[in-house]
């Protein structure tokens, strides 16, 4: 963890507040990015996970933890894959229910994928998010376009492509190639996917409820089913989703895809369509871990564009 660490009555003095009840115990698990996770035994009785961060977040990050937060109830809304109830938050601190974990099976897989293309199905206004967004420890920009709401209606929208060049391609590209992680080939490389992207991305959809970040230690498993944590909730392509869970491998993946082309089929040529929305995710990795994702992220620009 880096930054300065709150000791665990500061931390527990303020879960307390969060969620209205005196902490009674309180466990450091570990942590994350800027922030550590914790074990809180509430004086209720209830059990609950919490994140909590130093006096200082750091610039721009004082919503992270409402993004998290905000994005978790919107999922919870759809009434389709369980998430943990959201106790409290503030700009240093988030407090859910806690989950008691157990071994993925298949027909839990099985189910996950039904609940996840409910979710999908669930929609959204629009691409993005009516709140700023985060990935981790990073922005993640959630914001309409210029033409979006013009030309159609009150609710027109930007096209996916168009949207996901401009908020998830171009800012992690170009800050990767800031860093020194990516070479100025590497950065014309992605910027012609990004330009491309029209091309490559299939048929039109409109905008689905995704979690944003679903790979699969973001996938709990829990009384026989599946729950999202930790998104990076917005309106997006379903496919990306997907793509994210095949990305780091999910247990029974293709019994929670076969399960979910049951509620929500694919457009055809969806899985030639995966590096495409594997970019995103791995060009996060770059900018969070360095050049060690250059190479993956390279390899799936191409892919995207030999696909297309």
């Amino acid at each position: 963890m880096t930054g300065q660490e709150p000791a665990l009555p500061d931390v527990a003095a303020r879960l307390g507040r969060l969620t209205g009840t005196e902490v009674r115990e309180i466990r450091r698990l570990g942590g994350q990015h800027e922030w550590g996770h914790y074990r809180v035994v509430l004086a209720d009785g209830r059990l609950v996970f919490a994140k909590a961060a130093g006096a200082d977040l750091g610039a721009g990050r004082d919503g992270l933890f409402e993004a998290e937060a905000r994005g978790m109830r919107w999922l919870a809304d759809a009434g389709a894959v369980p998430v943990p109830d959201v106790l409290g938050w503030d700009s240093r601190a988030l407090a859910v229910c806690w989950l008691t974990g157990e071994p993925p099976a298949a027909a839990a897989a099985e189910r996950f994928g039904r609940d996840l293309a409910r979710m999908h199905l669930a929609g959204s206004a629009r691409f993005g998010a009516p709140w700023p967004g985060f990935i981790a420890s990073l922005p993640l920009g959630n914001g309409a376009g210029p033409d979006a709401g013009r030309g159609g209606g009150p609710d027109a929208v930007d096209s996916w492509p168009q949207w996901y060049a401009r908020e998830r391609l171009l800012p992690y590209a170009r800050r990767a190639f800031d860093a020194g992680d990516l070479a100025a080939a590497d950065l014309r490389l992605l910027e012609t996917v990004a330009s491309r992207a029209g091309a490559l991305a299939g048929p039109a959809e409109p905008p689905s409820r995704i979690h944003g970040d679903c790979w699969s230690g973001n996938l709990l498993w829990s009384g026989g089913r599946g729950w999202l944590v930790d998104p990076a909730a917005h309106g997006g392509h379903r496919e990306s989703d997907l793509a994210m869970l095949a990305l780091f491998g999910a247990p029974y993946l293709e019994r929670i895809m076969a399960a979910y082309q049951e509620i929500a089929p694919l457009a055809a040529g969806w899985r030639a369509r995966v590096p495409l929305h594997q970019l995103h995710p791995l060009l996060v990795h770059a900018c969070l871990f360095g050049a060690a994702y250059r190479d993956a992220a390279l390899g799936a620009a191409r892919s995207a564009l030999a696909a297309g």
